[in-house]
């Protein structure tokens, strides 16, 4: 199950029946959320039935938690997007490791840009610190370069 964007405000963990939890993963060589589209659309990124999909080595142990959230892209230093997670596959690579596919909801929502230092492989991320999707008219204007969306959120402006 996924989730549409919220209007403006709304608090995730305030809504019945919404997730406990998402997760937030630094999307590696991506320029901006398009760059991050873009790869999204090649067959490589893709699962058997279209889905987007990202494959990591570990396996979420909070996985049943999961459900009905979201993985938020941090790009360039910021949280700019997320994608509610559909599943997790398994996957077993050429080496015979077994690892886990994050089936993703096709198409990125826009949120609140909001400054993130680095960080390996993924990290676990509350509703309540979940940046907030950004207004529908927000969601199309033109992205900002990213060093003065940085700037802007450490100030609070964004």
């Amino acid at each position: 199950m996924w989730w549409p964007p919220l209007a403006v405000g709304t608090n995730w963990s305030t809504l019945p029946g919404m997730p406990n939890l998402h997760l937030q993963k630094l999307s590696v060589g991506t320029e901006s959320v398009e760059s991050l589209a873009l790869w999204q659309q090649s067959p490589r990124a893709q699962t058997d039935d279209g889905y987007p999909r990202h494959v990591t080595r570990m396996w979420p142990k909070r996985e049943a938690e999961l459900e009905g959230g979201s993985i938020y892209w941090v790009i360039k230093g910021l949280v700019q997007c997320r994608q509610p997670i559909v599943r997790l596959d398994e996957v077993i690579g050429q080496d015979g490791i077994r690892r886990c596919a994050i089936v993703l909801a096709p198409g990125l929502i826009r949120v609140a840009p909001t400054r993130k230092r680095a960080f390996q492989g993924w990290r676990y991320l509350t509703p309540e610190d979940a940046p907030r999707d950004l207004p529908k008219g927000r969601a199309e204007e033109q992205t900002l370069p990213t060093e003065l969306s940085a700037a802007l959120a450490e100030l609070g402006v964004l």
